[in-house]
């Protein structure tokens, strides 16, 4: 199958930019990778699975970059490289820290801009994605307009951002409740999301052989946020994918059982064609890359929409 992409410009990435965050006890980390030429980029800000950091997901990060996005990636508190222990006080709200890593980047965009030598003056500031995996997924949906729901099942607080206008959620966890194993719901409680209120336009991508510990469902838990949110939805799924989606972390990742370029190249096609469609960049990708799915004699997936 071949999707009709631009040639890929020279990336420029610079780490770590290093944001101020007295409130967090330790300062926030940040990658930005930005294409060497062109004006008025659009902004992708990427929050990564559990224990990755600003170095993974490369093979999305580096793709976006070479096709016209700024895509900027946070190193959260959970990350391997800072090795917070379990005791950690900050440990149970891991989950709202990452929420706010996300926050604290689009309140110091000017920062990072003028971080990379010769980014200045080249965003797009009102062409915001967000885009997760795994955890990252959650705390994406959280932005978009997702809530976590308490012990009595009554929505929590509501942590959306309207400068985000498009997401992408990558092999992200459904509803919790009956839904989660034993495990699951003893260490993870806040994985108990609503997506009654995500209304920001979204594509939903999950593998049919993702078969997640922290579930008592098979992989269709993992379209939960496409058929349970209200709105404009897509949801992508991969055929044999598991939960690394054919390698998205980056190729030689430990945790990648089902390594596969052709799906991580679908990947990086379908998401670069939904984000310039939501983003208003251009109307005819999105419907061409589509077709070539559709019409491919082997198909790696399927694309539903509501």
């Amino acid at each position: 199958m071949k999707i009709k992409v631009s040639v890929p410009t020279p990336v420029v990435s610079v780490k770590p930019v290093v944001l101020s965050a007295p409130d967090r006890g330790e300062n926030l980390q940040v990658r930005v990778s930005a294409p060497a030429t062109g004006s008025e980029l659009p902004i992708i800000v990427f929050s990564h699975g559990f224990g990755w950091s600003l170095d993974g997901y490369g093979p999305l990060a580096d793709y976006w970059a070479a096709h016209g996005f700024v895509v900027i990636q946070p190193t959260h508190l959970d990350s391997r490289t800072l090795n917070l222990p379990p005791e950690d006080p900050r440990t149970p709200r891991i989950w709202r820290f990452r929420v706010e890593d996300m926050k604290r980047i689009l309140d110091q965009l000017d920062q990072l801009e003028a971080s990379v030598p010769g980014l200045s003056g080249r965003l797009d500031r009102s062409r915001i994605a967000a885009a997760g995996h795994s955890w990252g997924g959650q705390t994406v949906s959280m932005l978009l307009g997702a809530r976590v729901l308490d012990t009595h099942g009554e929505p929590g607080e509501d942590m959306s951002d309207s400068r985000i206008k498009a997401g992408v959620l990558l092999a992200t966890t459904g509803k919790g409740g009956a839904d989660l194993s034993p495990f699951a719901a003893e260490h993870f409680p806040f994985m108990n999301p609503s997506f009654a209120e995500m209304s920001t336009p979204t594509l939903v991508v999950a593998g049919d052989h993702d078969q997640s510990q922290l579930s008592t469902r098979g992989p269709d838990w993992f379209t939960d946020p496409y058929f349970l949110s209200p709105g404009s939805k897509s949801l992508l799924t991969l055929f044999g994918a598991e939960h690394s989606l054919g390698g998205i972390p980056g190729y030689s990742a430990a945790e990648t059982t089902d390594e596969s370029p052709e799906r991580v190249a679908l990947i990086q096609q379908i998401t670069l064609a939904y984000l310039r469609n939501e983003l208003d960049l251009d109307d005819s990708s999105w419907p061409a890359a589509r077709a070539a799915l559709e019409e491919s004699g082997i198909p790696l997936g399927r694309i539903e929409s509501k």
